[in-house]
């Protein structure tokens, strides 16, 4: 048995949210492989099945954030389950929007859905961080990740959800780098669109080749006007 917890806050006014991005792959890795409906177990919601051979548990904690390690911990025991069995996905502040990486312990980064299942499980568990970006000061993270995805995120979203859905069984085989590698494929325009975002624009190759020589106002008057009009002749 292989756990995968999807990190979030219940209730319909937190379901868009930045911060249940664990909820809405969950949800994703259940839709994409026919899992039967989620039900009531370990103060949260479970739903079992198999993929690709590896029998795989969903579980979307209802506990609220700063608690997910209480309903963690109730599943882990009860199936008996090493730290190594369970991969948590949540959200990162520290990766930019649609990028992933996948570590096992490390610190949680102020993270309460991982500082919590830490204080049960230690920190040898799999994390999958998905990157919502930083709203760029300190002040404005707690509105950024408890409001809604905008409409545009959806670009790199749902090609995020549907890639980590379709290669769930790479989770519970534990072979983190194929799949960083199929996600980062999945989202090949998101990555140019970033990068296109931050680059600087280009001044054309004739525009950078034009000398920029200011005009030079010649005297009209004085020993430099009447050495110029002998050069050059008088202008009528």
């Amino acid at each position: 048995m292989h756990l995968i917890v999807g990190l979030g806050n219940p209730g319909a006014e937190y379901a868009a949210h930045r911060h249940n991005i664990g909820f809405l792959a969950v949800d994703e890795i259940a839709r994409q492989h026919s899992f039967p409906p989620f039900r009531q177990k370990f103060s949260a919601l479970v739903s079992e099945g198999v993929i690709d051979g590896e029998k795989i548990m969903l579980i979307k904690p209802q506990t609220f954030m700063n608690r997910s390690g209480d309903s963690v911990a109730q599943a882990a025991q009860f199936y008996k389950l090493a730290p190594a069995d369970i991969s948590v996905i949540h959200d990162e502040l520290d990766l930019a929007p649609g990028k992933v990486r996948v570590k096992t312990g490390g610190g949680n980064g102020g993270h309460n859905g991982l500082r919590s299942i830490e204080s049960h499980l230690g920190k040898d568990f799999v994390r999958i961080r998905l990157g919502i970006g930083h709203p760029g000061h300190k002040d404005r993270v707690h509105s950024h990740v408890l409001s809604n995805f905008h409409k545009a995120e959806n670009e790199w979203l749902e090609p995020l959800l549907d890639a980590l859905a379709k290669n769930a069984a790479l989770i519970a085989k534990g072979d983190a780098a194929a799949l960083m590698n199929k996600l980062a494929l999945a989202l090949p325009s998101a990555s140019k669109s970033e990068a296109d975002k931050s680059a600087p624009k280009a001044q054309s190759h004739v525009r950078q080749a034009r000398p920029s020589t200011p005009q030079t106002k010649l005297p009209e008057s004085g020993p430099m006007a009447d050495m110029l009009k002998k050069l050059f002749g008088k202008k009528d």
